[in-house]
């Protein structure tokens, strides 16, 4: 491999500054969910732009490219969603601007996840260059709407488009190290019931606030006693946000929303959660319900599933693993940390729900996502972009162990 990873690392240096001009464009088109249209034209214009065999939006609205005809499908994905920048005045730059100095390119997205997207598309263009393994496929998705239903859009890859990798490629950041795996998590709703009356009469009625108070104050307590786990970490619980109906400032409100995000660590399910909110002592006649998502694609294609993400975790010994390992050492020079993300990724459609194993590969540091501070080095562009490209043909080494039962 000494000679393919040199060829790799050349030719990625030859493409930096195409991978950083592709990432800086992609900043500088504002793209929060169901609204990335704009910014998938830009993406398929560059795939298009770099030769692969086949290039095309699918119906929610994801970019695809295909290369290679082979049997062992490998899909290396990177969603092109970003959150909102929040109060302008809160950055120091231009989070659109994509700025380039300092050896890092800054903005949102330069973290979350856009690196991924643009340095997957140039090491598969230098895959191509030295020449596509006959035993693989490889799908690129740049997908949608992952920051308002993680993992909507593989489910939709995968259910809908009937595109089913062997195995998956997450490109959330990790620092140039391998993660396997993630806490779960469902977002959930208690709401309690009460009686309005006018606020100067209170006595008269039934405050669902003061119904809602010791709840709060319970699911405080359980979030101390949730299950932890060596390698994800604890399960934990909070309120995010509360919301009353009633009918003006000066009336007792009739009923209160509280949301919950639990986050699950391993064992932990839906069901699980379900009871241990359910069997909290003041919850009385409250209503617990999960969540609904139901939104409209970029394209008009329309989205829906329960507000539920399982925990997944792959084993540090499977094929999948060990090959990624393999391709970041061989680029540069050190074994990586082999870890898991603290939030959650598409990894809970394919690996989650689907079984599909699925291992994270990416630049950036996970702790700026979502930040006022979003940058990514040049440096790790260029080496991870170098990664990709010859992940393919290590993996594809690994095909007869990564296809025997119990590891796909």
């Amino acid at each position: 491999m000494n000679d393919t990873v040199a060829a790799a690392l050349d030719g990625a240096r030859k493409y930096e500054k195409d991978v950083i001009s592709f990432l800086r464009e992609m900043i500088a088109i504002r793209s929060e969910s169901m609204k990335e249209g704009e910014r998938c034209a830009r993406i398929k214009e560059e795939y298009e732009k770099l030769g692969f065999d086949e290039v095309f939006f699918d119906k929610l609205g994801n970019v695809i490219a295909r290369i290679g005809n082979g049997p062992l499908k490998i899909l290396m994905d990177g969603h092109i969603d970003c959150v909102g920048v929040g109060d302008p005045e809160a950055w120091d730059f231009d989070p659109f601007e994509g700025k380039h100095e300092d050896g890092k390119v800054w903005g949102r997205g330069a973290v979350d996840e856009l690196p991924s997207v643009a340095c997957m598309a140039y090491g598969t263009k230098l895959l191509m260059e030295r020449g596509v393994p006959d035993d693989v496929t490889i799908y690129l998705s740049a997908t949608v709407m992952e920051e308002e239903c993680d993992g909507y859009c593989l489910l939709h890859l995968i259910e809908k488009e009937k595109i089913v990798p062997d195995v998956v490629v997450i490109g959330e950041p990790t620092d140039m190290d391998v993660y396997r795996g993630q806490r779960g998590r469902v977002e959930l709703t208690i709401t309690t019931k009460g009686e309005s009356c006018h606020a100067a009469q209170c006595d008269l009625g039934v405050n669902a606030l003061y119904k809602a108070a010791p709840i709060i104050s319970e699911i405080e307590q359980l979030n101390k006693t949730l299950k932890d786990d060596e390698f994800l970490g604890k399960g934990t619980v909070a309120v995010t946000y509360i919301e009353a109906t009633t009918p003006s400032l000066n009336a007792v409100p009739d009923s209160a929303t509280m949301f919950i995000d639990r986050r699950m660590s391993t064992g932990e399910t839906v069901e699980s959660v379900l009871q241990e909110i359910n069997g909290l002592p003041s919850l009385g006649d409250a209503r617990v319900e999960v969540l609904q998502y139901k939104e409209t694609s970029w394209r008009g294609e329309p989205a829906e599933q329960e507000k539920f993400y399982p925990t997944w975790v792959v084993p540090e010994n499977h094929p999948l693993v060990q090959g990624m390992a393999e391709a970041v050492e061989s680029v540069l020079g050190e074994a990586p940390k082999i870890s898991r993300w603290s939030f959650s990724t598409n990894g809970v459609a394919s690996m989650g729900r689907h079984g599909i194993p699925s291992v994270g590969f990416a630049p950036g540091l996970e702790e700026l996502a979502h930040t006022t501070g979003e940058w990514v080095a040049t440096e790790d562009l260029v080496k991870a972009t170098a990664v990709y490209s010859v992940f393919p043909e290590i993996i594809a080494r690994r095909k007869d162990e990564l296809m025997k039962d119990g590891n796909k």
